[in-house]
């Protein structure tokens, strides 16, 4: 590695550039679908480079009454077992070409605006940045909807994370949600409800991606709710027409008082030059959460953050994504990278509940 072909404006300009960039990625995405991982989890700095997911077996049992001078009886003591594993690494890098660089020296001698030069020589620096936001967010998702975060489609080692969901926890359906004139879904997860009653466990929302909705939308069952939530008298020969996202809350809402949530998210990846969507979310998974943030966001420090090449600048964004702008010769390109040690933990697993409705329960 060696410094940056355009070193001056780098030491200028980098700085505040992250800061800006940040602050318009995060304007951008709230224009669109939030990163849910920014919103449920909170960021835990890992020491030894490890994460852990507390798997908690914490039973209520009320008090004996017992007469005076009496012995208190013995009760057993809550279980606590913990999942952990090592932060993996994240990153990606990009390069200007030969060409690219002419182009930018060609706008120098030509003395064009600044900010046009500028543009052009951290034009890589927000998709190293969003590209390690898209994969925490890519192996969230997959973990929030089945307990085991994935990382697809990478360059070398996956990453598999499982943070023990709970088989007592995980429900099926009676019929499958994809036949709207027999599927019961309110029957389906008043079973979940009533399990997270037994857990004495109060469920406030549930997150579900658009096969699930689209089954929940048009289901007799739930058209018959709503109308009977609202007093709707359908037309001689005409049912209750299928439902939007905001009637199908107002089902939900008025019948366990809790806030449904719609995941619609696809992630792209690129692999040996490949672009590739995919979605991370279990198709057809409904998650019911109790809380409002539903783990941690682990990380720790890289090695590079501790011992910095030198030559190469450095910027630090989020804490845990370190960024770094350097050349290499033969041939001559200017990288920009990206790398981080951070993980997507979920803890208190005791208190999530998943119903999958392509699959029926035995």
């Amino acid at each position: 590695m060696e410094k940056s072909l355009y070193l001056e404006y780098v030491q200028r300009f980098f700085p505040q550039l992250v800061i800006s960039i940040i602050e318009r990625l995060n304007e951008k995405r709230a224009n669109q679908l939030p990163y849910m991982y920014k919103t449920l989890l909170t960021p835990d700095f890992s020491a030894d480079g490890r994460w852990s997911s507390i798997l908690a077996e914490y039973n209520r049992v009320a008090a004996d009454v017992v007469s005076l001078d009496s012995e208190l009886p013995l009760k057993t003591r809550d279980s606590i077992e913990t999942a952990s594993g090592e932060i993996p690494k994240l990153g990606m890098k990009l390069y200007l070409t030969e060409k690219q660089m002419k182009d930018i020296d060609a706008m120098v001698a030509q003395n064009l605006p600044l900010n046009q030069i500028v543009n052009k020589i951290f034009n890589d620096l927000p998709r190293c940045l969003e590209g390690v936001w898209e994969r925490i967010e890519d192996m969230f998702l997959s973990e929030l909807s089945t307990g085991i975060g994935l990382s697809e489609r990478n360059n070398g080692t996956g990453v598999r994370i499982d943070v023990g969901y709970y088989t007592a926890n995980k429900f099926g359906v009676s019929v499958l949600w994809d036949n709207p004139d027999t599927s019961k879904p309110l029957d389906d997860m008043q079973k979940v409800f009533d399990k997270a009653l037994e857990d004495q466990n109060t469920i406030t929302d549930l997150w579900l991606d658009d096969i699930a909705l689209k089954g929940f939308y048009q289901s007799k069952q739930v058209r018959g709710q709503y109308a009977f939530d609202n007093k709707v008298t359908a037309q001689e020969g005409i049912g209750v027409p299928t439902l939007d996202f905001e009637k199908a809350a107002q089902v939900a809402k008025t019948k366990w008082d809790v806030t449904l949530h719609r995941v619609a998210r696809k992630i792209k990846t690129e692999l040996n030059g490949v672009k590739k969507s995919h979605s991370p979310w279990q198709q057809g998974m409904v998650v019911f959460t109790c809380d409002e943030k539903l783990g941690s966001l682990v990380w720790t420090n890289t090695a590079e953050t501790t011992r910095r090449v030198a030559g190469v600048e450095y910027q630090v964004a989020d804490e845990f994504v370190l960024l770094s702008k350097y050349s290499k010769n033969d041939p001559l390109r200017e990288f920009t990278s990206s790398q981080a040690m951070v993980v997507p933990i979920i803890n208190n697993v005791d208190r999530i509940y998943t119903l999958d409705s392509k699959t029926i329960q035995a």
